[in-house]
């Protein structure tokens, strides 16, 4: 059998042989990778480990958090704030920032996460997952909100986890994307698969449906073309599929291609889309251009937009190259 290669060897040799991360990085994707399995201990303990259903509170975005939501933040937190990597950290279930206390010395990296997507899944036993992003802070004293409003494309890790029948960590340093597979009995993540990548053409889409009278043109004729199958303007049957986690979603996309939509819709015209750009949209896009993707807002490259606020949301199309660039033209047309 083929030796098998720990997350730490690979990061280890991704910074030695390779060059691609200093050791300060490494450690810090070493200790995002602990928390991640220390919130897949909680999360495979279900209703043993008193941790489902809700905590009767909202977050900043209005939404109810789950137990387990507020469990994830604190791991990633409490994992984080401590090792001199960082100088401050940035969550979706947190209004501002968490600049690391004086008490611990300060590193030179930003890191911003969605500790739990797809939380709504939590309680019927459906994956769900951690997504992450890491950005060099600017030169300057003292750490601020503005520091994080960066374009996706300096991003320089970004992965996420997904808590489903295997515990499975997909990260990027921007050579690629690898796939880790935790081993609970040695407790270490193992190297699965190397060099990920998206087929350009797909015959699967994924999208909620049940919002269909509210989208725009361009999507309502992109899914209806999808829809009339071999015999319409397509030539071709398409499936749709629909988890609900983000990164449930983009992991089947990642591993056998599809295109995930979470468009603007007319439910809230004032907002740009549902999904957060710094936690969501962000990590996820570089992730699947890594793999030889595209990733779009239906205008412009989402990794080329510079945040105005923290907790900005954006309209997602990304997948397989081709038909994110359909969908992409369809908006431009009209």
């Amino acid at each position: 059998m083929p030796k098998k290669i720990s997350l730490t060897r690979y990061l280890v040799e991704q910074q030695r042989m390779e060059g691609h991360i200093p050791p300060e990085l490494r450690l810090l994707l070493e200790v995002v990778a602990r928390a991640c399995k220390r919130i897949s201990q909680a999360v495979s303990k279900g209703a043993l480990g008193d941790v489902m259903g809700s905590a009767e509170s909202e977050n900043v975005q209005g939404e109810m958090q789950k137990k387990l939501d507020i469990i994830a933040n604190e791991v990633l937190i409490e994992a984080n704030e401590w090792g001199g990597h960082l100088a401050a950290m940035a969550s979706e279930e947190m209004e501002g920032i968490y600049v690391v206390p004086n008490r611990y010395p300060q590193g030179e990296y930003l890191l911003m996460f969605d500790p739990l997507d797809g939380s709504s899944n939590i309680d019927v036993n459906v994956s769900i997952g951690t997504i992450f992003s890491v950005l060099v802070k600017p030169e300057g004293a003292g750490v601020s909100e503005q520091d994080f409003l960066q374009a996706g494309s300096k991003q320089v890790a970004a992965g996420y986890c997904v808590y489903g029948p295997q515990t499975t960590l997909v990260l990027t340093v921007g050579d690629g994307v690898t796939v880790f597979t935790l081993d609970r009995e040695q407790g270490s993540s193992i190297l699965t698969e190397e060099d990920l990548r998206v087929p350009d053409d797909t015959k699967e889409f994924a999208i909620n449906m049940s919002n269909q009278r509210h989208w725009a043109a361009p999507v309502t004729r992109y899914i209806n073309e999808c829809m009339q199958g071999r015999d319409g303007p397509r030539g071709k049957d398409f499936n749709m599929r629909w988890v609900g986690s983000m990164v449930a979603d983009v992991h089947r996309i990642l591993t056998r291609g599809g295109i995930f939509m979470y468009p603007w819709d007319k439910r809230e015209p004032e907002k740009a889309g549902k999904l957060r750009l710094l936690y969501e949209a962000n990590p996820m896009s570089w992730l699947i251009e890594q793999a030889g993707g595209s990733a779009t807002d239906g205008k412009q490259r989402i990794m080329d937009i510079t945040p105005a606020k923290l907790h900005e949301r954006v309209s997602v199309f990304m997948g397989s190259k081709n038909e994110v660039e359909r969908v992409t033209r369809y908006h431009s047309e009209a």
